[in-house]
């Protein structure tokens, strides 16, 4: 398919699924960002959790977000029950303005339905020259280190860094042992998953990914991965008014819709840091990528840089298989 393809197809139908217009292009968009950028996970299989989500009731599908000034430099959505990109688009050039006039600025979005990644946010500032960093907790599906019970949510976290004449520095990792996406696609395929990914419900250690999803995931690299878990827990949930991942879970009531919560968005303007040398502090730090590069080694999110020209010119490939699960889920029979 081609990106426009890909476009019109997540538009259609997630305009058939009942979201207003507004929402649908919002999560097209990101849709589009997955597929394109190869990251099948965050790509066209997110239909089948948007529509799931609106046809249990999860979201608000013509959720309306409410933009209010807290401070010079604090600015809060609320998105009242929507999907999360239509808030954040409704945030971001507040944010960015406030970021210019302060050196520094944060966006807490409360109250929205999380079901995607957030690089594509975090490289919306980044465009503007920005510094950007962004965290959100989800449904409690992964266990603390020594654990093996469910607690944090996948709680991602974003980083962006601007850089002249190349692609920014941007990466998007959950703080679980993976995404847990990736563990779905996997069910889907009826194949297993590392033995250091998940727990079974009873708390033993499991390959089958049916039972890492009903049971507790993993955190990524031990105690250090459940300290940035809580981290972002505390930063996106409580700090902001929002829920903490248990909460979330809670409230989903075995509905099994996507995360409600909330999004903490940092941007940071290297030229109300650093005045009239920011340019070349920036140019400064090319020699940090430069030293990484020069032996062979890869920037974090230069693979997803790298696949946009040629998803751009070529076009995607994409399961037959899961379009036909799309169309039957979202109401168009065989």
């Amino acid at each position: 398919m081609t990106l426009a393809e890909v476009r019109d197809y997540a538009r259609a139908t997630l305009t058939r699924v009942g979201l207003a217009p507004g929402h649908v292009a919002a999560v097209a968009e990101t849709i589009v960002a997955g597929e394109r950028d190869g990251c099948g996970a965050h790509g066209l299989y997110r239909l089948l959790v948007a529509a799931h989500s609106v046809a249990s009731g999860v979201v608000v599908p013509d959720a309306v977000p409410v933009l209010e000034q807290r401070a010079a430099g604090v600015i809060r959505v609320d998105g009242r029950g929507g999907f999360a990109q239509l808030a954040f688009e409704t945030g971001r050039d507040a944010l960015v303005a406030a970021a210019r006039a302060n050196g520094i600025a944060a966006l807490a979005i409360n109250h929205v339905v999380h079901f995607a990644a957030l690089w594509p946010e975090v490289e919306a500032l980044v465009e503007h020259g920005l510094v950007a960093l962004a965290v959100t907790a989800n449904h409690a599906w992964v266990a603390p280190a020594g654990g093996t019970q469910p607690v944090f949510g996948t709680n991602p976290i974003a980083f962006g860094w601007p850089r002249a004449g190349a692609a920014p520095f941007v990466f998007d990792f959950a703080t679980s042992a993976v995404a847990r996406g990736e563990i779905e696609l996997l069910r889907r395929a009826g194949k297993p998953v590392p033995a250091d990914w998940g727990h079974a419900p009873d708390g033993s250690d499991t390959t089958d990914a049916a039972a890492v999803l009903a049971g507790a995931m993993r955190t990524f690299g031990g105690h250090k991965g459940s300290a940035l878990a809580l981290m972002v827990e505390l930063l996106a949930g409580p700090l902001i008014g929002d829920l903490t991942s248990a909460e979330s879970i809670a409230w989903d009531g075995g509905r099994k819709g996507s995360p409600l919560g909330g999004e903490l968005i940092l941007a940071l303007d290297p030229a109300g840091f650093l005045g009239e040398t920011a340019s070349a502090e920036m140019a400064r730090a090319e020699s940090v990528f430069a030293a990484i590069e020069g032996q062979g080694a890869r920037i974090s999110g230069a693979r997803r840089h790298a696949l946009r020209p040629v998803s751009e010119r070529d076009g995607v490939s994409v399961s037959r298989a899961l379009l036909s699960d799309i169309d039957h889920v979202t109401g168009i029979k065989a």
